[in-house]
C-alpha cells in the first residue's frame, strides 16, 4: 500500500532537519506544533504534492516526536499510517494507531499525536469549501457549523475502494502531463467518498420524503451501525416522531427500534467473527466498534442468540483458515 502514495518523484525534503520540515508543513499542509526529545538528532523526510484543491503529503520525523495544534480550522485532515504508530489524544479517549488504518481530524478538533521513531503518514488534506460545494451540488442538507465527520478512526478494508482512490490520485498527481481539469474531477471524487463512505452529520435525503419507508430506515440503519442509534436519532434522521417511529415498527417487524438495532449489530459482528477474509483482531475490539461497551454482557446475549460464545466463533474462524 504504502509504496502507492507519493514516490521519491514527489520528494521536498530527505534526511533533513524536523524544523525545516516542520515550517514546510505548516505553510502548506497544516498550522502545528513539534515537540523533539533533546538527546536525538532524527532526520525528517517529506514528500508533497498540490492536487487541485487537495494537498498530498507523505511524512516522517526519523524519531519520535509529538505534534499539537489547537485546530486546524478551515481544513480537515485524513492521516493513513503506512508505518510505525501513532497515538492520538482526543475527546477525553486515546487511540493508538498501526498501518492499514486512518485518522479523520475536524477543522475544530484539537490535534495531539504522538509518533514512534519509524512513523510514517500520508496526509490528505481538504479544505472545508470544498466539502461543503459537494453538499450544495448535490442539495445535501448540513448543519451551520459545518460538516462534521462523527467518527475519527478507520481501517481502510472498512472503506471499499477508498486506498485504491488515493492511489490513483497520488499517481496522477505525479504524472508530467496532468491536465488541471482532470486533477479538479478526482478532487471532486475524492470530496463525495469521503462524505459517502464516513459518518457524518449530513442528510443525504429526508427519509419521509413520499418515495421512501421503512426500507430507507433499515438501509440507514444498515450503513450506520457502528454509531449509537437511537430511537431519536432515526426518528430525527426519518422526519418523524419518536411514536411514530415505534409504530412504524411494530406495524411492519413486530419489535422496536431499539432490539431492531441490537440484533442488526449482533447479526454483523457475528458475520465478522466467522468470515476468515474480515480484519478482526480482536473480539474485544470489534464489540467496542459496534458500540458493546459491557463485554459480559455481550457475551451473554451473543451466546443467547448463536448457541456459542463470540470467542469460540473466533477460534473456529482461525481454525478454519
Amino acid at each position: 500500500m504504502e509504496s502507492r502514495l507519493l514516490s521519491e518523484r514527489s520528494s521536498v525534503f530527505h534526511h533533513a532537519d524536523p524544523y525545516a520540515v516542520s515550517d514546510y508543513v505548516n505553510q502548506h499542509v497544516g498550522q502545528h506544533c513539534i515537540g523533539l526529545s533533546r538527546t536525538t538528532h532524527p532526520q525528517a523526510s517529506l514528500s508533497h504534492r498540490k492536487f487541485a484543491e487537495l494537498d498530498l503529503c507523505r511524512i516522517s520525523y526519523g524519531g519520535s516526536v509529538r505534534v499539537t495544534s489547537p485546530a486546524l480550522e478551515t481544513i480537515y485532515h485524513l492521516q493513513v499510517l503506512l508505518n510505525g504508530n501513532c497515538l492520538w489524544r482526543g475527546h477525553k479517549r486515546e487511540q493508538h494507531l498501526v498501518p492499514g488504518e486512518l485518522l479523520l481530524i475536524n477543522p475544530d478538533d484539537p490535534v495531539d499525536l504522538t509518533y514512534s521513531e519509524d512513523c510514517e503518514k500520508f496526509i490528505l488534506k481538504v479544505p472545508t469549501r470544498l466539502l461543503d460545494s459537494i453538499c450544495d451540488e448535490q442539495r445535501w442538507q448540513r448543519p451551520d457549523g459545518g460538516v462534521r465527520f462523527l467518527r475519527n478512526h478507520y481501517r481502510l478494508d472498512e472503506l471499499d475502494g477508498f486506498v485504491n482512490l488515493l492511489a490513483m490520485v497520488c499517481h496522477e498527481a505525479e504524472v508530467s502531463d496532468s491536465l488541471p481539469r482532470v486533477q479538479g474531477h478526482y478532487s471532486q471524487i475524492v470530496a463525495s467518498k469521503l462524505l459517502t463512505l464516513m459518518s457524518t452529520n449530513i442528510r443525504r435525503e429526508c427519509l419521509s420524503a413520499p418515495q421512501a419507508g421503512l426500507e430507507r430506515i433499515l438501509d440507514y440503519i444498515e450503513r450506520n451501525l457502528k454509531l449509537e442509534l437511537s430511537a431519536e436519532v432515526l426518528a430525527e434522521q426519518a422526519c418523524m416522531s419518536v411514536r411514530s417511529l415505534y409504530a412504524l415498527f411494530d406495524q411492519h417487524l413486530g419489535t422496536t427500534p431499539k432490539h431492531y438495532v441490537r440484533q442488526r449489530k449482533l447479526e454483523r459482528v457475528h458475520a465478522c467473527l466467522s468470515d476468515p477474509t474480515c480484519g478482526v483482531r480482536s473480539v474485544t475490539e470489534l464489540a467496542l466498534d459496534y458500540g458493546f461497551l459491557h463485554l459480559g454482557r455481550f457475551s451473554e446475549v451473543y451466546r443467547q442468540q448463536f448457541g456459542e460464545l463470540p470467542s469460540q466463533t473466533f477460534k473456529c474462524r482461525g481454525e478454519a483458515r
